[in-house]
């Protein structure tokens, strides 16, 4: 993992493999989730997966308080690597992270969005969960599609982790608890754009529901949904390949011309 100075307080933790387009990843709920992702897209491009400022002990300056700071930090991180052409490809709270980078990019380095059951937008009727309340549990039955599966019992981790979690939930409370999961001037900001993004979501997500990003996709003049069967909030996880054949499908499509289709 490298690490990159952008500020005089701030140094970025990134994780960089492959050759070809760049694609900047963006993680939510912790990096662990999208480490398949990124070893996915790097057999094809150029991968830059960094850890968010205030995630596994990585520092966070006083100053980054809410998503349009991250938003900026990952636009100037783009802008000092000296990218172009750049795919940013985000799930959850790195997919809300995605479109904030994508509607303050003046210089149009960004050519292409894949949002991952985002969060990000206020939908009228499609309320986001309430991550906060929910316990080990909660999150499991919300959050997957084989919720059996995926539980993890709290008091089988060991408390470094546990410590490490709660800090993680701390600083996700920083950026995006007031007002929760959401900018309501992003939706509305979205219709200016024309970068095309995918926007894959489980079907059995009920932390922002398939209604809410279809809702999501529609804000987007170019932007398209599709939803990934027996898969909750992470299909990424739960569904690999199934996702990971959508996003290669849209790669070829941008990369050929060619209209996108689904299998």
């Amino acid at each position: 993992m490298d690490t990159i100075p952008l500020y005089d307080d701030l140094s970025l933790h990134v994780s960089e493999a492959g050759t070809g387009r760049p694609a900047l990843i963006l993680h939510g709920g912790g990096p662990a989730t999208v480490a398949g992702l990124a070893g996915h897209l790097s057999r094809t491009t150029h991968t830059v997966t960094p850890v968010h400022p205030g995630w596994d002990g990585a520092h966070r300056p006083s100053w980054l308080t809410g998503m349009d700071d991250l938003a900026l930090t990952y636009l100037h991180c783009l802008h000092r690597l000296g990218l172009r052409d750049v795919l940013v490809v985000g799930s959850s709270l790195g997919g809300w992270t995605a479109a904030e980078m994508a509607v303050r990019d003046t210089a149009g380095v960004i050519t292409g969005l894949v949002l991952i059951d985002a969060v990000g937008v206020d939908v009228p009727g499609e309320p986001i969960r309430d991550f906060f309340s929910l316990d080990a549990r909660g999150v499991a039955e919300y959050a997957w599609h084989d919720s059996q599966r995926f539980y993890v019992d709290p008091a089988g981790v060991p408390a470094d982790q546990l410590a490490r979690r709660a800090a993680d939930m701390a600083t996700m409370r920083t950026l995006a608890g007031d007002p929760y999961m959401h900018d309501p001037k992003l939706l509305r900001r979205l219709r200016h754009l024309d970068v095309p993004a995918l926007l894959l979501w489980g079907e059995s997500d009920r932390i922002v529901t398939p209604a809410y990003g279809a809702a999501y996709a529609d804000a987007f003049r170019n932007g398209r949904l599709e939803v990934i069967p027996e898969a909750g909030h992470l299909p990424h996880i739960e569904q690999p390949a199934a996702t990971f054949a959508a996003i290669d499908r849209f790669l070829h499509a941008a990369a050929t011309g060619s209209p996108a289709t689904t299998a």
